[in-house]
């Protein structure tokens, strides 16, 4: 049964819906062909992904691959209640409701996880969390799953060092057609809308401090430097270090870059980014805001302590009063600010995000008989597959290397 907010909801969402599947062309040829093909026919799919309109198209496309699919959210403030509506309309088991706490988040998540699923599609790895202790009973099934997110591949590896995967896993977020496209150009532009979106304030003159200099760390500042704004890279990695040096951007720690910034967005993965100190010296009306997935980047505990008083601004901005009085800003609570105060990545992105999901789900079922609980990276042939779908969706073309040229390169007596 489908847990949502309000059906009523549904029609807005049913428009959101219909726009996104006119961009996603690479996941409406992997459409066309599961429609025939029925590749999940007789097994049950559960993802939580973040509900909103492009996680929709691709629950529709798995469902039309002959899959019963369950979907779920994987962020309290990330989902989509009109979304969520609209695919329990559209005969998808949906359990996703927006603002709600983590105890009522997580009870959806087990409602979700009750269908006993074959395959599964995680982000951040609250699914196989679940599945591996609390729901293990409900993992009697599982055949495998996707991971989608760089912040769930480290709790996976994690897992299958210490023996306790409960099934076979697809790392998608190293994939090429995601890390590449996704986490640099989605997470750079969305994170940026949400920003502008939250803020109505001017990029361009200002300090922006981008906490990490990974895949998404990268999109964010490159976009940042884009629209004019002065940007402070800081990282742990002594090479993504360089590397942003080279890039023309000031690197330093977070203890001197603390005061200096107008703007603070962090996409670590990691925890305690910015804390107590940094937050006793940052400028009066300073914005604090995180693109990583889980809300400890940020330490907002700390911040409230701190504050003599807390109060709306904005839609989407809570205002910190310090005894000082100085003013922090935090948008959208210190959650992933690209989903929590905006519409996610583009749609055109998440084509190519979401063909992998598919096609790595198609080769688990595939392989169910020969697989070991372990972590799998995505095979290169559905990597380039989905390179080239995307690329000829977009009327482009490339060279192709001649049987003389793939000797050459493989050999070595030239």
């Amino acid at each position: 049964m489908s847990m949502v907010k309000d059906m009523a909801l549904a029609p807005s969402g049913h428009r959101k819906i219909r726009w996104v599947r006119d961009f996603m062309p690479a996941l409406g040829g992997i459409e066309e062909r599961f429609r025939r093909e029925k590749p999940f026919a007789g097994l049950t799919i559960a993802v939580s992904v973040h509900l909103e309109a492009k996680t929709a198209n691709l629950g529709l496309v798995l469902q039309e691959g002959g899959a019963e699919v369950h979907l779920t959210g994987c962020n309290p403030l990330s989902t989509q209640d009109d979304v969520a509506a609209a695919m329990a309309e559209l005969g998808v088991e949906t359990c996703g409701i927006r603002g709600v706490s983590m105890e009522e988040y997580e009870n959806l998540l087990v409602e979700t996880l009750k269908c006993h699923p074959h395959l599964i599609v995680d982000d951040g790895g609250d699914l196989i969390s679940l599945l591996g202790g609390r729901c293990a009973e409900y993992a009697d099934r599982l055949i495998g799953g996707c991971e989608e997110t760089t912040t769930g591949i480290h709790r996976l590896k994690a897992r299958e060092k210490a023996g306790l995967l409960p099934c076979p896993m697809m790392a998608v977020n190293d994939a090429k057609a995601k890390h590449y496209y996704d986490n640099k150009y989605g997470t750079g532009q969305s994170s940026w809308d949400a920003i502008m979106h939250t803020t109505n304030l001017i990029v361009a003159g200002k300090t922006v401090v981008v906490a990490g200099y990974g895949w998404c760390g990268k999109g964010i500042a490159m976009r940042a430097k884009g629209m004019g704004a002065n940007v402070i890279i800081t990282e742990v990695d002594p090479f993504k270090a360089l590397e942003a040096t080279m890039e023309n951007f000031r690197v330093m720690p977070m203890d001197q870059a603390a005061p200096l910034g107008d703007l603070f967005i962090t996409a670590t993965g990691c925890k305690d980014v910015i804390v107590r100190r940094h937050l006793e010296v940052m400028k009066h009306n300073a914005i604090l805001c995180n693109s990583g997935h889980f809300d400890c980047e940020v330490d907002v505990k700390a911040l409230a302590d701190m504050a003599v008083e807390r109060f709306p601004r904005r839609d989407g901005v809570e205002g910190f009063r310090l005894p000082d009085g100085r003013i922090l800003n935090l948008l959208a609570e210190g959650r992933l600010v690209n989903l929590a105060a905006g519409n996610g990545h583009p749609a055109e992105i998440m084509d190519m995000s979401f063909a992998v999901q598919a096609l790595s789900l198609e080769w688990l079922a595939k392989h169910r008989d020969s697989l070991e609980r372990k972590l799998y990276p995505v095979p290169a042939e559905l990597d380039n597959q989905i390179g080239r779908v995307k690329l000829a969706a977009m009327g482009l073309a490339i060279d192709t290397l001649t049987p003389e040229q793939e000797a050459y390169l493989a050999g070595w007596e030239a």
